[in-house]
């Protein structure tokens, strides 16, 4: 795993290659590589023990020419200004690859969220939601949730805005609890188009899912959902990982039995069903017909993807490759399908959630699920679209070219305003 790659600088390196294939100008380019603002905060939030804690926290609004800027909040002790740039830039174009009327938002608090009490993580969500407040809103900034924040911090957000501006507005933010305006189908959504671009993948590469072989690293959310679902394709779940490590069994697992242990003991490490336990890096240079990174950006630099002997990687994590890992898998013919189709679904269902919230009607999670399938397929077949036409190296690049050309157009469409 590369410690080193600056994710922003990934993000801004995808771009340009990208842009090597698209007639817009190099200084519309230029502004489409940057952040339009960028929030840092320093919170001062009063500990249980009565002591002052102070934590950094960010929020980076990087480009709304297609709509309000949306995006994930996540709690880590990595969180950077750098990481917040470049996932807000990835959320741009993830939004415009599946046409989804949204621009790109990003935000974290550094902070290791198991070293605190629910109470303190609530004043330390509350802190932020109080220094977001000026720059948040339905038609402004929709944050929502990412990694180690879920429906209750959300909830939190929601309510300190809601409190703060004394008026109801669910639409504030998305991946709330279904109670307070959440909307069927979103914990899964991530999981799901995970799951429905690997689907496509495969049908339209020839291969059959149903007894391919999946290593899943990172089994959050997203990974043990797209394990679920994946499983339910008849595919064969033989490994998996978290943080501690991983597991693997040639025969193969039940993702809800690995998820139930991993509930239970906090890590899918020592799981009966396993032959061996494995590290991370072992994990992703199995030979499986699908690897689906779902854990943190550049699990997979230059040196560990030649060793990397998968088929089709699935990307549901943001940023899991560095640039020279993409260069070295496309020069192997290994076929990688990005982050900002295959993990679109948990921004398409808060879009999703968002219209619900506007509109005050609700959907069932039949309509939910039926919509995102829809989204990711039409997005998909664009995708090769642009890859077959434009006879571009990889799926990636693709998927830029897509995506770029959108935003561009809705930029220039509307003027430079001074």
């Amino acid at each position: 795993m590369s410690d080193e790659a600056n994710p922003f600088e990934s993000l801004q390196e995808q771009i340009d290659d990208a842009a090597a294939y698209l007639d817009v100008a190099p200084d519309v380019i230029d502004r489409l590589k940057h952040p339009e603002r960028v929030l840092e905060t320093n919170l001062s939030v009063e500990m249980d023990d009565g002591t002052l804690g102070v934590f950094k926290a960010f929020r980076s609004q990087f480009n709304g020419d297609r709509g309000p800027y949306k995006g994930g909040i996540r709690y880590h002790p990595d969180v950077s200004r750098d990481e917040v740039k470049a996932l807000s830039g990835w959320m741009v174009y993830k939004c415009a690859v599946v046409d989804i009327p949204y621009g790109g938002g990003k935000g974290g608090i550094v902070i290791d969220p198991a070293d605190y009490s629910d109470g303190e993580l609530e004043r330390i969500t509350r802190s932020f939601a109080k220094e977001l407040r000026p720059f948040i809103g339905e038609d402004k900034d929709i944050p929502a949730p990412d990694v180690n924040t879920g429906q209750r911090e959300m909830n939190w957000i929601k309510d300190t805005y809601e409190t703060l501006e004394n008026t109801t507005a669910p639409g504030v933010i998305t991946g709330k609890a279904p109670d307070s305006g959440g909307s069927a189908g979103r914990v899964e959504a991530t999981g799901r188009s995970t799951m429905l671009t690997a689907r496509e993948a495969f049908d339209y590469l020839g291969k059959d899912i149903e007894g391919a072989s999946v290593a899943v690293q990172g089994y959050g959310n997203a990974g043990w959902v797209a394990a679920k679902l994946i499983d339910e394709l008849g595919a064969n779940v033989v490994a998996v990982s978290d943080s501690s490590g991983g597991i693997y069994s040639e025969a193969g697992f039940d993702p809800k039995a690995v998820k139930d242990f991993k509930t239970e003991t906090g890590s899918v490490t020592g799981y009966e069903g396993a032959e061996k336990e494995l590290t991370n890096e072992e994990l992703l240079t199995l030979d499986v017909d699908l690897l689906v990174p779902a854990a943190l950006e550049n699990a997979i630099d230059g040196d560990l993807a030649k060793e990397v002997e998968a088929d089709v990687i699935v990307e549901a994590a943001n940023g899991p490759l560095t640039p020279d890992a993409d260069d070295v898998l496309t020069e192997r013919d290994v076929y990688v399908f990005p982050d900002i189709l295959a993990n679109a679904g948990g921004v398409t269902v808060s879009y999703f959630e968002w219209v619900q919230n506007r509109q005050r009607f609700y959907w069932t999670e039949e309509r939910v699920n039926d919509e995102l399938e829809r989204i990711i397929v039409d997005a998909f077949e664009n995708l090769v679209d642009a890859y077959e036409s434009n006879d571009l190296p990889n799926f990636r690049t693709a998927a830029y070219v897509v995506a770029i050309d959108r935003v561009a157009k809705a930029y220039t469409q509307g003027g430079n305003w001074p």
